[in-house]
């Protein structure tokens, strides 16, 4: 089924409508291979045969990420691809385990080495696309939902300097921290107050991955001294254009900060990771109707039995306190080693499970937004 924006919104903001099934980002590198060899159909391959749900969706007009210089080949073999990105790292695919390449060095240690970036993170005029968000007024007027993207609060930062580097900057270095996210403040307000003239704004997106099995990468007192002030700001301002969802999307055990991002308007929370503690049976006691989730199927129970995969649907899809505010899907992509047999069987019961009709073959539409 294909929700309208309107009616997504009302699923996500626990006002009602039928649940949702879908899938969030896709297969694995090496699914397909395996999946062909057990009779996968190319439309169970493109995962358009299963019918999932999506939502009638476009980008709103306007960009808030620093400016992008070409791509820079360096090496490509068979096995790697070497490349320098568009923040100048020099990044390396392993191209028969990976889609994302891994960064080997960073572009900023310092406030000076910031400073000379700074200027490609900065607000211009030419940063709004009014062609753009005059399409999108077309679009939401029949019925899609618009949505903005803004960088990530800690993924940003973390992106310019590495994993450690930025971990101690929020103590070595905070006068740094807060400069980056000051200037990420400034560039997305006016982007999103500048775009809101245009259309409105249904929802925003923020990119994170700032926790890993053993919990966030932050506590919740960093959130609140660092991160909130941009997250309230992008909020606030999203809300005078129309905004009704602030989605976050971070991998791993995220639940010691949720409250604390909750505070300053995060509503929706995904891929919720059950192997990283993210149960949203639990959390929907705990946090009530103040968030919504995606996701939050154990993607690895579907590598296990029949009986597996049913324990696992039995426990997330029959709990009434789920059946709105929640898009139920794997907790990210389909993982290796997952039968075609086994999938099959998770789709058909899950839909049994949420009275959902039989599968239609529709085109498939990533929900990880």
């Amino acid at each position: 089924m294909r929700y309208t924006g309107a009616e997504y919104i009302e699923l996500m903001t626990g006002r009602g409508g039928r649940p949702m099934l879908c899938e969030l980002f896709g297969p694995l590198v090496g699914l397909e291979g395996e999946w062909v060899a057990q009779g996968a159909t190319e439309d169970e391959l493109s995962l358009c045969a299963f019918g999932f749900d999506s939502v009638d969706m476009i980008h709103a007009g306007g960009d808030c990420f620093p400016e992008i210089e070409p791509e820079i080949l360096i090496e490509e073999n068979d096995f790697v691809r070497i490349t320098r990105d568009y923040l100048g790292r020099t990044m390396k695919l392993y191209k028969s385990a990976a889609t994302i390449p891994l960064p080997m060095d960073f572009p900023v240690k310092t406030m000076d080495d910031w400073r000379a970036m700074k200027p490609r993170f900065a607000f211009h005029e030419g940063r709004v696309d009014r062609a753009e968000a005059e399409l999108a007024a077309g679009c939401r007027a029949r019925g899609a939902l618009t949505r903005i993207s803004v960088p990530g609060a800690f993924s940003m930062p973390r992106e310019l300097m590495g994993d450690a580097a930025v971990c101690f900057a929020f103590y070595d270095q905070p006068e740094l921290i807060h400069d980056i996210l000051s200037t990420l403040t400034e560039t997305s307000v006016e982007v999103i107050r500048r775009v809101g003239r245009e259309v409105a704004i249904d929802h925003v997106s923020i990119g994170e991955d700032l926790a890993g099995k053993s919990g966030p990468l932050l506590s919740p007192d960093h959130v609140r001294e660092f991160l909130a002030p941009y997250y309230q700001a992008v909020w606030d301002t999203a809300r005078e254009a129309g905004a009704q969802l602030f989605a976050q999307d971070s991998d791993g055990y995220v639940e010691p900060v949720m409250e604390a991002f909750m505070d300053c308007g995060v509503n929706v929370f995904y891929p919720c990771e059950p192997a990283a503690g993210m149960d949203i049976v639990k959390m929907r006691r705990r946090f009530g109707s103040r968030c919504a989730f995606k996701g939050g199927i154990d993607k690895l129970a579907l590598r296990g039995s029949l009986d597996d995969i049913e324990r696992e649907l039995q426990y997330k899809l029959t709990d009434p306190a789920l059946h709105t505010g929640v898009v139920f899907g794997l907790d990210h992509r389909i993982p290796n080693g997952v039968p075609i047999e086994n999938y099959r069987f998770y789709v058909r019961r899950a839909r049994e499970l949420l009275g959902l009709p039989g599968s239609e073959p529709a085109d498939h539409v990533r929900m990880a937004f």
